[in-house]
């Protein structure tokens, strides 16, 4: 058996340590941390595309969009990691253990990548739903012109809207819509 005899836990702190230490991002779940995986220029250009249009829609509003080198913690489950986009309206609340890590996202966006999407559709998104903030929750195709659109409801369940071609993404909690053509602009020119 190729298991080790035992697996080192690392506590949050020693993981904020060690990845403001390091060159690359890392994810911290489950006492455990994981280097996270670089970008294609699709990606990029879609993170860009993405942060773009929302930063221009919530322009004077009181929110403020971040990229993916802001890193968000679910309180609740313990994970931390760097969303491709997260915007916080209002006051951003930080984890009482790193002035660095925001803890309350209303709207987060993941580019969808070959090697996390199963990852981030569901994983990923049963620690998102955990953050009390969190209404909306995209998750952005670079395959083809579709955005996954998840939106938290007065009850905490979550509904599923799926956004193609040329349709508005239309983002409640924020009172913006967004066009697909800006955030898509350049992708697919190759």
């Amino acid at each position: 058996m190729n298991e080790p005899a035992h697996k080192l836990k690392y506590t949050f702190a020693e993981y904020v340590a060690y990845d403001e230490a390091s060159e690359i991002k890392h994810e911290y779940v489950d006492g455990e941390i994981f280097a996270m995986a670089g970008s294609t220029a699709r990606h990029s250009l879609l993170t860009t595309g993405m942060s773009s249009a929302l930063s221009q829609a919530l322009r004077d509003r009181g929110c403020r969009v971040f990229s993916p080198d802001m890193r968000i913690r679910v309180q609740e489950t313990g994970l931390a990691t760097y969303p491709d986009v997260s915007v916080v309206c209002g006051k951003l609340e930080f984890d009482p253990e790193s002035s660095t890590t925001l803890t309350n996202p209303l709207l987060i966006a993941e580019v969808l990548s070959p090697s996390t999407e199963k990852y981030d559709r569901r994983q990923k998104f049963n620690h998102y739903r955990r953050i009390p903030t969190l209404r909306e929750y995209l998750l952005v195709s670079q395959d083809e012109r579709h955005i996954a659109h998840y939106t938290r409801n007065e009850d905490d369940t979550w509904t599923l809207r799926d956004v193609r071609l040329s349709q508005p993404l239309a983002l409640r909690t924020l009172g913006v819509t967004l066009s697909l053509d800006d955030i898509y602009r350049g992708v697919f020119d190759d």
